[in-house]
């Protein structure tokens, strides 16, 4: 009986399924700051864009889109920064490009919002809302910036109720395991900053010259 519903719920949630574990393995590797994360990340960003637009969350599959352009670049522009050790080295993120970047997220939640209303979209301005500061999101990680754990917490929080509210368990449940890489992430790009600053302090330090 278990095997059988087991089973179904994959016929059924098949797509969901495998976005599932290729996200929480993307980010997973993210937090680790390995190059492989992307190539894993670029699956997760074509399976979901099917799944959500199946579910007519509409600002949702067109944001897989611009994700795949932004897991396009942030491959590359990682890959230009990668480091022997196969990680790569955390940007600081300036107050401008910060107030910048929460602006563009606000204008675009409109936008989309009302777009997306027209075109019969379920809960649409909360929606565009969080498909809005998803780019802002993911713009910081593919920059390499800390500042992307603090957007994805908040907005994966938001995420679990609004996947519960449109019946997608299996997603819901992986954007409540997001908000918790989030966390692990936030944490060990703080560290990597940490460590890289006092890297560069002493260098500064060994190599001026003496009074």
């Amino acid at each position: 009986m278990i095997t059988s519903a087991f089973s179904n719920f994959l016929v059924a949630h098949g797509l969901e399924a495998a976005g599932f574990v290729t996200t929480a393995v993307g980010i997973w590797l993210t937090t680790r700051r390995s190059l492989l994360c992307w190539p894993v990340i670029l699956a997760a960003d074509v399976l979901y864009l099917v799944v959500f637009y199946q579910a007519r969350l509409l600002s949702d599959a067109m944001l897989q889109v611009f994700f795949i352009a932004f897991t396009l670049y942030g491959w590359w522009n990682w890959w230009r920064d990668v480091q022997d050790e196969g990680e790569v080295r955390v940007a600081p993120l300036p107050m401008r490009n910060l107030f910048i970047a929460l602006l563009a997220g606000a204008i675009g939640s409109v936008a989309l919002g009302a777009a997306t209303t027209r075109m019969g979209a379920a809960l649409p301005y909360l929606d565009a809302a969080l498909a809005s500061y998803s780019l802002v999101a993911s713009w910081w990680e593919a920059r390499r910036h800390t500042a992307n754990w603090w957007a994805w917490i908040v907005i994966d929080v938001v995420y679990v109720g609004e996947y519960w509210y449109k019946k997608l368990w299996l997603t819901g449940v992986l954007y409540g395991l997001l908000v918790v890489l989030a966390v692990i992430g936030l944490r060990a790009w703080m560290r990597a900053q940490r460590a890289h600053q006092t890297a560069a302090c002493t260098t500064f330090s060994s190599g001026s010259p003496a009074i």
